[in-house]
């Protein structure tokens, strides 16, 4: 397997350069041809304004949107055109509730979706469900690149979250073009369980395929000694100099992640180093 089509979504003119940057990056690592959308996001709720009001509003802001897309696109093409990438560029206009649509059609005909951080401060609320929709609707892995973070087309060390669930199996399929080209990869088992085959071995059914690619596979057993699972993840990463995790995405629904936290939602929030995600 390898990432021949790669795909980003745009719709911040303030973080087109950032992201196009990581983009570019992996398109040139894995000779692969880069689409682009740029979207202009309508954030109205037309139904919210008072009788005769809602065709003005909903003129004006699907304008702004409009606008704001003319923007992003000359930005986008301005920064690619003066590469040697494969490379193209699609704009258009969609409202925050059917953005996920537009995304995950376009999705699903790429290998790798790379997107940045959906939750941080000042960013839009429109990177949330870009980012959803890839990984669910589309179905296709998302390389979420951090907030004023440094490109890593070939992570050498990679940071492979395992908990044995088919999310984390999926990641792990998804990113073996990424594992193979990294000089060691570090399987994370937090509080393997006392009971089950693989209490004697854990993470050794993994480390036997990952092998048998030829990846490089140390395994790394923990204890959970932060309240979260992603605390003591990206202490891991840190500790070993991790330039990338790579993690299933969304173990809970993602009405109790939003609601009460999890890994996933705790990984994107705080993480500094990209984060490899599948589900």
């Amino acid at each position: 397997m390898t990432y021949n089509s790669l795909f980003t979504v745009l719709t911040d003119e303030s973080l087109v350069d950032e992201t196009l940057d990581h983009a570019m990056a992996a398109a040139t690592e894995h000779e692969a041809h880069l689409d682009v959308l740029c979207l202009g996001v309508d954030r109205s709720q037309s139904g919210y304004y008072y009788a005769g009001a809602s065709a003005i509003v909903l003129q004006e802001t699907i304008a702004r949107a409009q606008e704001e897309a003319e923007a992003i696109e000359a930005r986008a093409r301005k920064v690619l055109g003066g590469s040697a990438l494969r490379w193209s560029v699609e704009a258009g206009v969609s409202q925050l509730a059917d953005l996920g649509r537009h995304v995950a059609a376009r999705a699903r005909f790429s290998d790798m979706v790379i997107l940045p951080q959906p939750y941080a401060e000042g960013r839009g609320a429109e990177l949330e469900p870009v980012t959803e929709s890839a990984l669910f609707e589309g179905r296709t892995p998302v390389l979420v690149a951090p907030r004023g973070g440094t490109p890593v087309p070939r992570p050498a060390r990679i940071m492979l979250g395992w908990n044995e669930s088919s999310e984390a199996l999926g990641a792990v399929r998804a990113a073996l073009p990424l594992l193979k080209r990294a000089d060691v990869v570090h399987v994370v088992v937090i509080d393997p369980p006392s009971h089950g085959p693989n209490r004697s071995d854990p993470g050794g059914l993994l480390s036997q395929y990952l092998a048998r690619h030829g990846v490089k596979v140390e395994i790394d057993v923990l204890s959970k000694t932060l309240p979260r699972v992603s605390d003591v993840l990206l202490r891991h990463a840190g500790d070993m100099d991790a330039d990338m995790v790579v993690m299933g995405a969304y173990g809970h629904s993602r009405f109790r992640e939003a609601i009460f936290g999890g890994a996933t939602r705790y990984m994107l929030e705080q993480a500094n180093l990209p984060v490899f995600m599948a589900h």
